[in-house]
């Protein structure tokens, strides 16, 4: 430990770092089972258990198993470098004002069709035939929004989120002045 409380972030060994690595992945893909579980002859309470446990159970396991295997320094070498490969690939913390703008309707768009499509899925009848690839598309559209609109709105929409957080609104041309 250094002295600020921090955790080292020392390089392990790399056999360990390999099947750490390896467990600790496989762990968060497990979750992509679930589709084949429901398609088995099983009891409906059975593949909901089973869903459960691939959802809720198994990746938390794996990840305390990639812990035992890299130790306190080593978890933290490779948290430390999927989450900078995450940076850098990530939203950037501030975008244009087109940019914004068109992440905004990105966002808005899933939103508002998520909202309106159970009173006019009846009535268009090729929204009926084909639901299952809107709503796919939609979500796949508010996924990429997030990207658009960069890491400020994913402060803002955090802070949603926090009780005592507040908003301060910046005018534009008062900044400019």
């Amino acid at each position: 430990m250094t002295e600020d409380n921090k955790v080292t972030t020392e390089v392990p060994p790399k056999g360990r770092l390999i099947w750490g690595g390896i467990i600790f992945v496989s762990g968060f893909l497990v979750p992509l089972l679930i589709p084949w579980v429901l398609t088995l002859e099983i009891s409906t309470g059975m593949k909901s258990i089973i869903s459960e446990v691939l959802a809720l159970g198994i990746p938390e396991i794996f990840m305390l198993i990639a812990v035992a295997i890299l130790g306190k320094s080593g978890f933290a070498f490779l948290k430390s470098s999927i989450f900078s490969w995450f940076k850098k690939y990530g939203p950037p913390a501030t975008v244009s004002l087109l940019r914004y703008r068109i992440g905004l309707i990105m966002f808005s768009i899933p939103l508002v069709l998520g909202i309106i499509q159970p009173y006019v899925d009846e009535h268009i009848q090729f929204m009926e035939q084909y639901r299952l690839y809107f709503i796919i598309s939609g979500d796949i559209l508010l996924f990429i929004s997030l990207f658009v609109l960069g890491g400020d709105f994913w402060d803002k929409l955090r802070s949603l989120f926090i009780h005592r957080s507040r908003a301060i609104l910046i005018n534009d041309e008062i900044e400019k002045q």
